[in-house]
């Protein structure tokens, strides 16, 4: 069986370098069509959440239904959850009114028991195993979880710790550092550091997103919130295609 051919029974892409840089960039989109949703358009945070819902659910539907790894796909998938988890955990933290605090201590509950359960059912969580319908819906769920856990950490970071969006990318870019000294020069567990490093991210692009679309009264450049995500979209599509292509060179030298 050749590398393609086993990629594409894992329905996920190869965890590399430009897979993290699509996966921030995607969780930047994530906040800025989310606040233009909901913020923009006025529509709030609950409207913004059920709209977003009902195109992750439908998203999902097609990864899941589809026989073979595809990249603008399973990236739309992801853009989903950031989207959803964008407006969610605005809903959860504000319009609830449990606070930062109060949402991410839920969200990473809610985070902990997808994994507990996964692992206990499938016995593994690695992304090297995404290859089953009942597998595929763990994963989504809870890369849903993370995603909104993210968007709850990132909020808390730059508003409630008061280090803005600046200091909180500093923060979470170190932290992922760290993660990064931890795979190369560590024997941490792989399939623990990509979900740390996967959470990481979601926060880290929530504070970019915001100081993309912020005024500049709260620290932000006040960017047009549909243009950038625009312009975000259309640098995932080319990357990701992009992406796809080497990785199919490769296999094809292999």
């Amino acid at each position: 069986m050749t590398s393609t051919q086993k990629r594409n029974i894992i329905k996920v892409p190869a965890v590399t370098l430009i897979f993290w840089i699509i996966k921030i960039c995607a969780t930047t989109l994530g906040e800025t069509a989310g606040d233009a949703v909901s913020m923009s358009m006025n529509l709030g945070y609950l409207i913004g959440t059920l709209i977003f819902a009902s195109i992750f659910l439908v998203a999902v539907l097609f990864q899941i239904k589809a026989k073979a790894y595809h990249p603008l796909i399973y990236w739309a998938t992801i853009i989903t959850t950031t989207t959803v988890g964008t407006t969610l955990a605005d809903f959860a933290d504000r319009s609830l009114g449990i606070g930062y605090a109060g949402g991410s201590a839920l969200l990473f509950t809610l985070l902990m028991a997808s994994l507990i359960i996964w692992y206990r059912t499938q016995g593994s969580i690695s992304v090297d195993t995404v290859s089953t319908p009942k597998i595929e819906l763990f994963y989504w769920i809870t890369i849903m979880f993370s995603q909104t856990l993210g968007t709850a950490l990132g909020d808390w970071t730059a508003d409630s710790a008061g280090l803005g969006y600046l200091g909180g990318a500093t923060i979470f870019t170190a932290l992922l550092a760290l993660v990064v000294a931890g795979y190369y020069w560590t024997k941490i567990s792989r399939t623990l550091l990509f979900w740390v490093a996967f959470i990481l991210t979601r926060p880290l692009g929530a504070v970019v997103g915001d100081f993309l679309d912020k005024p500049f009264a709260n620290g932000g450049l006040a960017l047009n919130r549909f243009t950038a995500s625009f312009v975000l979209l259309f640098l995932i599509i080319i990357m990701a295609l992009i992406f796809e292509r080497k990785q199919a060179d490769r296999s094809h030298h292999i």
